[in-house]
């Protein structure tokens, strides 16, 4: 049984698609790569930010659920998302950044030897900059060429996902025994698990905490983090698994730009496993990723109906310059 690659995307939910769409260009210069829908509310948009090129491991996707209330943060939920930069030098230059644009940061810290650099956004999500200083493992992505900050700071990829947990044990136990991830280092109440060829790009930190309220899911929180595996047959593998271990799970769906498998592997925690490919350059050019509303073959026949329900968002950056910003 090959190991998970490690994590393919992060979804979370915002408050605002058009609010999130500029933060990411213009404050974080992540690339949007794909604007659709929810496959399963049409309704609402699902935005996907990545690498230049949209590369399996570097996306951050966001739904905008209607009428859906603010989350709050407890034990039990995926609580914070990693993005990874290329060196330490790349967070000082972040700081300068939060600073210049007001965004609220807690200043650089260090967490199992990586340089850490943790902030929010407008819904009060939780993301840290992560340094790939001296990391090993999961290769990152290729920063955004044409966005908005330098190459040698820029946003390359995702890196470790951050669960907090009432039952550390059941939890751990379902890590290590179904999905073949070890435990290699912890400090306090955090534990590093690590999957895969590990480092940044292959990693969860699970935090125990029986003392915080239940979470409640909404905007500002995540929806579920996706690992990566490497095609259909490895996908039909660990569906043969993880349903052999008990747990019940959506079966095979087939998203278009990945293959996937859900599970909810804990009451209020759900995991995606999703395939490398085909990838979101099959019916958009790489020149204009993300600037038409991309539907997949099988809402194509709906596509009048749902530009009706979705308000425009223009996402054009092909007629746009980027210059560098130094902070």
């Amino acid at each position: 049984m090959n190991e998970l690659k490690g994590i393919h995307h992060v979804t979370a939910i915002t408050s605002s698609a058009e609010k999130i769409y500029e933060f990411f260009t213009y404050v974080l210069g992540m690339r949007l790569v794909k604007k659709t829908v929810n496959q399963d509310d049409i309704q609402t948009y699902h935005l996907f930010f990545a690498d230049d090129k949209g590369s399996a491991g570097t996306d951050i996707t966001f739904f905008d659920f209607r009428n859906t209330p603010k989350g709050t943060h407890g034990t039990n939920e995926i609580s914070k998302i990693s993005l990874r930069v290329p060196s330490n030098a790349a967070l000082d230059y972040w700081v300068k950044r939060f600073e210049r644009l007001n965004i609220e940061h807690s200043g650089i810290s260090v967490q199992f030897n990586k340089n850490t650099l943790s902030f929010t956004d407008f819904d009060d999500q939780q993301y840290q900059l992560i340094s790939d200083e001296g990391n090993e493992g999961v290769p990152s992505g290729t920063p955004w060429q044409d966005g908005p900050i330098p190459l040698e700071f820029a946003i390359t990829g995702l890196g470790p996902v951050f669960i907090r947990i009432r039952e550390f044990d059941f939890f751990k136990g379902m890590l290590e025994e179904v999905l073949l991830f070890k435990e290699v280092g912890s400090e306090g109440a955090f534990h590093l698990f690590e999957v895969g060829e590990g480092g940044n790009g292959g990693q969860v930190i699970v935090e125990h905490d029986t003392s915080m309220p239940q979470s409640q899911q909404g905007y500002g929180s995540v929806h579920h983090v996706a690992f990566r595996v490497e095609d259909r047959e490895e996908l039909n593998q660990w569906i043969d698994r993880i349903e052999g271990m008990g747990f019940r799970t959506s079966g095979y769906v087939d998203r278009f730009f990945f293959e996937s498998l859900y599970v909810r592997v804990s009451p209020y925690i759900l995991f995606e496993f999703a395939t490398d490919g085909p990838g979101f350059m099959g019916d958009e050019p790489y020149e204009t990723l993300g600037e038409k509303l991309s539907l997949p073959p099988f809402l194509e026949s709906k596509r009048g109906d749902i530009e009706r329900l979705v308000r425009p968002i223009d996402t054009m950056r092909s007629n746009k310059e980027f210059k560098k910003e130094m902070e």
